[in-house]
């Protein structure tokens, strides 16, 4: 993956009825000439400029909750269609929702019984020494997504990650360096998987232990900036915005809910609250929050909500982030579906308090 100049990074949220992504859309700035369209329910952001973006979906690519059909795969690689129809290279981490076992809908209980449609095509059938009649709906496993991801997809950055850290899957670490110098390095990205779904709502002491190992091998002096992304927020979000109160110096527009963090903290946030190379962690999950918060020596921010599913009914945008090589910049602002731009704050400052 490679940029020159400036680059940019566009954080999505959309949740229509199936497809519930989450993404990132990372880019080189190239003028302000671009525009928010939405198509197939899936809105997305398109930028008319001659280098390349890099998308990165954040979790919750699928509602697999919500898919009466046994391969997942199928709403994830429509999810995926509008980056890829673009010739936009991208990369992938899991939410809660994208291998959530089939919840089944409450007016299939309702007072004029289960429908016509009882059990829908592809789902799987159980035996009567399995539970009887009726539909079982297997669902569809992390790995499984993405081996399907890779195995259809030329654009795709996304990795498995280390075997020794299943069941999370989504572990890996990107490069991002100049098309003039691929040698040199702009950042370095790591994408966690944050659990939910098939495995609790965690970044363990193995995943811990993985980004610290690897990040002192390639980053040893903490020289190169590094930019974290994965789909639960920690439990240190709460700390910075506990319940609907923020920290003074918090950026953003919405604070309507109180921050939904992962089970436990199990020594990630210890070691990037230490590494002066890393700037910020980039999380979605809560609808109603769309702030950046100073925390140590770092930034704990939030994407902003952009689907027209899921749950809340706020105004739709999109968070920008805008990366500058000579000298590193990461800047980032919010821009509404309608055009208006607000929230914008320097991430790469070293104005940080807890």
């Amino acid at each position: 993956m490679h940029a020159s100049g400036a680059l940019g990074v566009r954080t999505i949220m959309p949740h229509p009825t199936v497809i519930h992504n989450q993404m990132l859309h990372l880019w080189v700035q190239c003028g302000k000439n671009y525009s928010i369209n939405s198509l197939k329910g899936h809105l997305h952001v398109i930028f008319h400029c001659k280098h390349e973006d890099f998308v990165v979906y954040l979790g919750d690519v699928i509602t697999a909750n919500n898919i009466p059909i046994q391969n997942a795969s199928l709403y994830w690689n429509r999810a995926i269609s509008p980056t890829r129809e673009r010739g936009i290279p991208w990369a992938s981490v899991f939410g809660n929702h994208d291998d959530m076992p089939f919840e089944w809908p409450m007016d299939w209980f309702s007072s004029t019984g289960i429908p016509p449609f009882r059990c829908p095509m592809n789902a799987s059938y159980p035996s009567e020494s399995e539970g009887g009649m009726g539909c079982n709906f297997k669902g569809t496993t992390r790995l499984e997504l993405m081996t399907n991801e890779l195995e259809m997809n030329k654009l795709s950055y996304s990795k498995f990650g280390p075997k020794d850290l299943w069941p999370s899957v989504s572990n890996y670490v990107l490069k991002l360096s100049s098309t003039d110098d691929p040698e040199s390095v702009i950042a370095y990205m790591y994408f966690l998987d944050s659990g939910g779904g098939s495995y609790p709502e965690v970044i363990s002491n193995a995943q811990a232990e993985w980004f610290n190992r690897t990040s002192q091998e390639i980053n040893p002096n903490s020289r190169v900036p590094e930019i974290i992304f994965w789909h639960i927020p920690s439990q240190a979000y709460k700390t910075v915005a506990p319940r609907f109160y923020a920290h003074r110096k918090c950026i953003g527009s919405m604070f309507v809910e109180k921050v939904a963090s992962q089970e436990a903290e199990l020594g990630m946030m210890k070691l990037l609250e230490v590494r002066s190379s890393v700037k910020a962690v980039f999380v979605g999950h809560n609808h109603g929050l769309d702030w950046c918060c100073p925390y140590k020596n770092l930034w704990l921010c939030y994407a902003r909500h952009t689907g027209y599913g899921g749950y809340g009914n706020w105004p739709r945008g999109a968070r920008i982030l805008e990366i500058t090589q000579q000298p590193f910049s990461l800047k980032s602002w919010v821009h509404m579906e309608d055009g208006h731009v607000h929230s914008e704050v320097l991430l790469s400052s070293t104005k940080r308090e807890e």
